[in-house]
């Protein structure tokens, strides 16, 4: 049986490392030199081995999936740490999916606009969407710095 950390991985694991890792040189634990090593050997990760070496340093949130919890018998269950081999997403108070309301534009704009008009709409929107995340961060970062 193959070992935990020779598991290979695909784009979504290393999107999610790769999103914690902007979030620590945001809080300051990385400076833009770690960063963009860090980030050029998730790109290159081929498993999970690989990436928990990239994140074992750092506290907290790091992209990886967390190990399933263990049974009275020592068995983990494979439903609380995927479903149907793909990670769940834990559900964060106060996380706001952009999803539904890219979803809600493209189909609004396809039927007024075009399908032309809907894909750079939702574009614009998600743009948007991704500058108030990126500002919100960086002034929770500079409070939290601050204190």
């Amino acid at each position: 049986m193959t070992q935990p950390d020779d598991m290979r991985i695909g784009d979504a694991e290393r999107d999610a490392v790769a999103s914690a890792l902007h979030e620590h040189f945001a809080a300051g634990r990385l400076d833009r030199e770690e960063l963009d090593e860090r980030l050029d050997a998730t790109l290159a990760s081929k498993t999970q081995g690989d990436l928990k070496a990239i994140v074992g340093d750092l506290p907290g949130s790091n992209g990886l999936p967390e190990p399933a919890p263990k049974t009275k018998h020592g068995h983990r269950h494979p439903h609380h740490a995927h479903h149907h081999g793909m990670p769940t997403r834990h559900h964060r108070p106060g996380a706001f999916s952009a999803f539904p309301l890219l979803l809600i534009v493209f189909t609004v704009v396809a039927f007024t606009g075009g399908v032309g008009a809907a894909v750079l709409a939702v574009l614009k929107v998600a743009l948007l969407i991704f500058l108030v995340r990126a500002v919100v961060k960086a002034a929770q970062a500079a409070r939290s710095h601050s204190r």
